[in-house]
Order: C-alpha cells, then sequence, then structure tokens
C-alpha cells in the first residue's frame, strides 16, 4: 500500500518543470536575478542597498526597502531550479507555503510601491505613470485570472504554480523598476544591474507563459499504487 505520510511530505511522482537543459537554463537565469541583487540598478544603488536605506543623499525610505525587496526571491528561483536538476522531490507542502507567503508578501509590496503613480504623487511623466500601471498590475493581475481559472489543471504541478507565481511576483517589480529608471544618468557601470534585469525579463516572461501553456490540458487523475 501507499504510505500517505508520501502525500504529505513530497510532490507527485510524475511532475517535472522540464527537461534538464530547460532546467540548466532557467538556473542560469535564476543565477542573473541572484547578481541583480548587488548590482546598482541606478545611481549606484542595489537591491540590497535599497532595502538597507543606502540610498544616496539618505533619501532611503519604505518605497525604496519595497522595491528592493522583491529582487530576492531570485533565491528561491534557484533553490527550485536545483532541486530540479539534483532531487526527485521537487518541493514539499511546507516549503511551498513559505513561497506563497513570499510571493503575496511580495506582490502586496509591489501594489504598494504603485499607490504614488496611482495618485499622481510620483513626479513621473504620463507615459511612465501608465506603463508603470499597466504592465506592474497588469503582469500580477494576469497571473492570478489565469492561475484561478485554471487551478484544477495548474495545481496538481504544485511546484510549477510556485514556480510562475516566484515570476509573476519578480517580473512585476522589474518591470516597474525598468520603466521607472530607464532615464537614470549616469555610466553603464552605476546601472548595471538595470541592464542585466533587462536582459532576464523576457526569459521569465516565456517561462511563465510556457508553465500555463504546459497545464492548459486537463491531466488525468493519478493512480494509486497499490
Amino acid at each position: 500500500m501507499r504510505n500517505p505520510e508520501e502525500d504529505e511530505s513530497s510532490t507527485p511522482t510524475e511532475e517535472v518543470l522540464g527537461s534538464a537543459p530547460l532546467n540548466a537554463l532557467g538556473l542560469l537565469i535564476s543565477l542573473l536575478a541572484v547578481l541583480v541583487v548587488f548590482l546598482p540598478f541606478a545611481v549606484n544603488t542595489s537591491p540590497l542597498d535599497a532595502v538597507t536605506f543606502r540610498v544616496p543623499g539618505n533619501q532611503g525610505n519604505w518605497w525604496h526597502a519595497l522595491v528592493g525587496a522583491p529582487f530576492f526571491l531570485a533565491f528561491p528561483l534557484i533553490w527550485l531550479r536545483l532541486r530540479a536538476l539534483f532531487s526527485n522531490r521537487l518541493s514539499t507542502p511546507t516549503g511551498r507555503r513559505i513561497l506563497w507567503i513570499a510571493i503575496g508578501l511580495s506582490v502586496f509590496g509591489t501594489i504598494l510601491v504603485e499607490l504614488p503613480f496611482l495618485l499622481h504623487l510620483a513626479g513621473t511623466s504620463a507615459w511612465q505613470r501608465l506603463s508603470v500601471l499597466s504592465l506592474g498590475l497588469g503582469i500580477v493581475i494576469a497571473s492570478a485570472a489565469v492561475l484561478y481559472l485554471r487551478r484544477r489543471h495548474i495545481f496538481r504541478a504544485p511546484t510549477r504554480a510556485c514556480l510562475i507565481g516566484l515570476n509573476t511576483a519578480y517580473l512585476a517589480n522589474a518591470v516597474l523598476c525598468l520603466i521607472v529608471y530607464s532615464d537614470a544618468k549616469g555610466p553603464i557601470s552605476s546601472r548595471s544591474g538595470w541592464l542585466v534585469t533587462m536582459g532576464i525579463v523576457w526569459p521569465m516572461l516565456l517561462e511563465i507563459l510556457w508553465g500555463f501553456a504546459q497545464t492548459s490540458t486537463p491531466q488525468p487523475p493519478r493512480t494509486e499504487a497499490v
């Protein structure tokens, strides 16, 4: 008989996040995302600097902390990729709960970051405000809507659902930062994080779409081993 504790401690044995080459590519992208945490994004300020309020002119505040924190989602992305490459157990229920809490907090923080733009308090141009609101919130709303509508199929692959959630939360904040700091002045070395982020958001977006495509077809229910 199947041990009931096995269902509680592991993901379905047939769940996969993709082939080894795709997971290796995903790991490379996640490593670049981790690098962004320490690279200057604009005005020689990295996401790590933002969350520790080390902003030029002592201007660090809650907004900078909230906009810098989602970049740290790169670390659980690496964790999932390493498990996909080297472990038979992709995730555990406890691990997934922790990930969803982090995703929820990140999305909530991004919504708070959007408030100054929504209230016309950010001092940005009209196109920047429209872009930030439409893309930042749009990514979250669209992804959440698809997750909800296809929940019966998507959550049969719970680790993939977590991966979609992590990429969505990361991407929503990253796109916001790319738009806000697109006009930042200074040499390339002072905004290298911006350039790296511009390169990794596209494969992240493709991965979200691919993840939805992989779960769009209903899967037959698992049969229990006897």
